[in-house]
């Protein structure tokens, strides 16, 4: 039932197994939603203090949260906040990009071929990583020099940094993307996903980058394809902020200092507009449990929602940073569906029954909220 979710079907681009959006008709249906629906005002001036707002409050401000108002909430913490950088990866034209010279195909034969592969043999890869490893970088300034990046964002430099051959393991993994002519893998591959709904525009995927911009141009443009690429956005980085919530927030992302005074979103520590939405959904739930009296919703450990829950709210770590929604934050599977031990060490079998699991527990869930 969810009207974002929604907004994201209505806004999709193809993407493979991916789910691929618009993020201009994603935001524009998202705006008109809201501003249309009659139990919501919309008052268009800036908060700069946690004090100017009346509770209960869900303060959903974002990563990106201004200054005044980051340091009205980390007053109100009693401490800083944390900081990642995020990395954005270039965006194409798509009549720029030589079609003569790729493909379009999905990883190992799956999905719908919505993706363009850029084949690189060993000599040019090499030189690639070479020209990326000297390119230009957009230095950080002295406060934030000791900023992490998101590893889920990691941008192109960083990666092939940490060794020359660690892109062909990622990114530029040219497994199961097989030349259509002899059925060979190329030693390493470039893929293009779809950047808007028209699909007149194309993005690098996991080329996130922090290249001065004329670098980008010349260094992407020895991409097989991209030599007479036309860049519509240029890649770019820049500070998030986010709570430590563990530390923070109770479980039903209340700050531990006000409990009417409620998180939701990236803000949370959560990463992506999926898992953003879901902590959206939670922190409605409970505001609105805690209104009427009731019984505050519970999410299963082993559901997704439980499983994002837990890891921004109970989860300690030294070193706290975003995440999203991976298999690595379910509880471990130790049984099978039918109770017993499960001892196989395939990996998609394990996936699978996690899935099952989860979906068993969540009907559990709103069976009982229903």
């Amino acid at each position: 039932g969810s009207f974002v979710l929604k907004a994201a079907h209505d806004a999709y681009v193809p993407a493979g197994q991916a789910l691929g959006i618009d993020r201009d008709v994603f935001s524009k249906i998202l705006d008109e939603k809201i501003a249309g629906h009659p139990n919501i005002e919309i008052v268009a001036e800036e908060v700069v203090s946690l004090d100017q707002v009346p509770r209960p409050t869900i303060v959903a401000t974002g990563p990106l949260t201004s200054e005044p108002l980051a340091k009205s909430m980390a007053e109100h913490f009693g401490g800083d906040f944390l900081y990642f950088f995020d990395a954005i990866a270039p965006v194409i034209d798509a009549d720029s990009i030589d079609m003569e010279k790729v493909w379009r195909a999905d990883r190992w034969g799956k999905g719908t071929s919505d993706y363009i592969n850029c084949p690189m043999e060993k000599e040019l890869y090499y030189k690639f990583i070479d020209e990326v490893n000297g390119a230009r970088k957009v230095e950080p300034k002295d406060f934030e020099k000791d900023t992490p990046f998101f590893e889920g964002c990691m941008p192109i430099e960083e990666i092939v940094r940490r060794g020359p051959e660690t892109a062909r393991f990622g990114c530029m993994s040219p497994k199961g993307l097989p030349y259509p002519e002899t059925d060979k893998w190329p030693y390493a591959v470039v893929q293009l996903r779809q950047d808007n709904k028209a699909g007149t525009a194309y993005n690098i995927v996991g080329f996130q980058t922090k290249m001065a911009y004329g670098e980008q141009t010349r260094v992407f443009k020895m991409i097989p394809g991209l030599e007479n690429a036309e860049f519509l956005k240029l890649g770019s980085i820049h500070r998030n902020l986010y709570i430590n919530s563990p530390q923070k927030l109770r479980r039903d992302l209340s700050s531990r200092a006000d409990e009417w005074l409620f998180f939701a979103g990236q803000i949370t520590g959560v990463e992506g507009y999926f898992e953003s939405t879901c902590t959206g959904l939670m922190v409605s739930m409970f505001l609105d449990a805690k209104l009427s009296g009731d019984e505050k919703p519970e999410f299963a450990r082993e559901t997704a929602f439980g499983s994002l829950l837990y890891a921004i709210t109970e989860e300690e770590k030294e070193n706290f940073q975003p995440t999203n929604i991976n298999f690595g934050l379910f509880p471990p599977l130790t049984t099978d569906l039918d109770g017993k031990p499960f001892k196989g060490r395939d990996k998609k079998l394990k996936k699978q029954l996690i899935c099952l699991r989860a979906r068993l527990r969540a009907r559990k869930v709103a069976s009982y909220q229903n």
